[in-house]
């Protein structure tokens, strides 16, 4: 009989994570302010799923893995920690709906990193797809940070402290959520226990989640110094729409212009709900007789009405950064609480809870 009491315990405690609140954890690395980019793939859904009222969410400023490669310049991380906060502000997370915290003020991640460590090998890690692209796109070579590396195993910590059942991210992103759910299974299997959750990605709409940058380039990135960003004053924004790329044969206004890959209507397929006038400009321009300079002072009324709210509430937030680091301390104790439950579940489950 007791193969079969452990198996329907088990379906119970399956059954219980079935019918709790579900729990969004997701977060950004704190190596800048964000931009239009992230606003898109990833902050419009994060306040949709906060207001929804269905999901818990937890919203990380992911600062340790920001120093995985950037460790000879914790300046430029902190700095860029506070940039992050009034971005989240400003876009609509509300402290009092999302928890939003600092990854390394919660010691329990670190310590389960460590534990999850033991159930990765070195050989999956090199077969992490999103591990090798990003080590490419960073021109490492040999030198590799060993913290960068195994960071897959850290942003499990993070999903699974918080018993996260949602992770909204890119499409990109899903080897690393497979990397979580193994660890997971891996841990609950080993432990014979059903403690942690594997996680579910929540990905943007087709086509909305990633956003080219203004020279045309298939990412916006800061690296690239191609973007919008959401603190970038009227004028600014102004002048970055002025410069963007659009169709290099349209060379005069009577030319027929091309509409695909052309950054500007791909902005206004995006940002525009008058989807008829987007649809008009598109036969106007092809058919020839639309100037770049008109499409593109329209796009800049389209994003600065789209911006200027944003703009003014970081301000508003920007004016009291006391406050704003408040609500990081506050997030970051009550998040603390969460996973330092979970760590002591793991340990209790491998058995390492020694005195009690």
């Amino acid at each position: 009989m007791r193969p079969i009491v452990k198996t329907m315990g088990r379906f119970f405690e399956r059954m219980k994570m079935m019918t709790e609140k579900k729990v969004i954890l997701t977060g950004d690395r704190p190596t800048g302010k964000l931009h239009i980019g992230h606003y898109v793939g990833s902050l419009m859904n994060r306040v949709k799923l906060q207001n929804s009222g269905d999901y818990e969410s937890y919203i990380m400023i992911a600062d340790q893995q920001a120093l995985t490669d950037n460790a000879r310049d914790p300046e430029k991380i902190r700095n860029s920690l506070i940039q992050v906060a009034l971005d989240y502000l400003a876009v609509g997370i509300d402290p009092e709906k999302s928890t939003i915290l600092v990854q390394s003020q919660i010691p329990a991640l670190s310590e389960l990193t460590m534990h999850y460590l033991n159930l990765v090998t070195v050989s999956r890690l090199n077969r992490n797809p999103t591990v090798k692209t990003e080590i490419k796109q960073k021109k490492f070579g040999q030198s590799v940070p060993a913290g960068f590396f195994i960071y897959p195993v850290s942003q499990a910590a993070d999903i699974t402290a918080f018993k996260a059942t949602t992770v909204p991210v890119g499409e990109d992103q899903e080897p690393m959520l497979e990397q979580t759910r193994e660890i997971a299974r891996s841990f609950n299997s080993i432990y014979g226990q059903q403690i942690l959750v594997e996680p579910e990605g929540y990905f943007p709409p087709k086509g909305m989640g990633r956003i080219p940058g203004l020279d045309g380039n298939a990412k916006m990135s800061k690296s690239l110094n191609n973007a919008i960003y959401l603190s970038d004053d009227e004028d600014t924004i102004n002048k970055k729409i002025m410069s963007m790329y659009t169709d290099p044969d349209h060379i005069h206004v009577s030319d027929p212009g091309k509409v695909e890959g052309n950054t500007v209507f791909t902005y206004l397929d995006i940002f525009d709900t008058d989807t008829q006038k987007v649809a008009d400009l598109k036969a106007e321009y092809q058919h020839g007789g639309l100037g770049d300079v008109k499409i593109k002072r329209y796009l800049n009324e389209v994003l600065q009405a789209e911006l200027a709210p944003i703009r003014a509430k970081r301000e508003t937030y920007e004016s009291d950064i006391e406050g704003v680091y408040d609500i990081l301390k506050k997030g970051s104790e009550k998040a603390n609480v969460v996973a330092n439950q979970t760590l002591k579940e793991v340990q209790d489950a491998m058995g390492i809870n020694y005195f009690g």
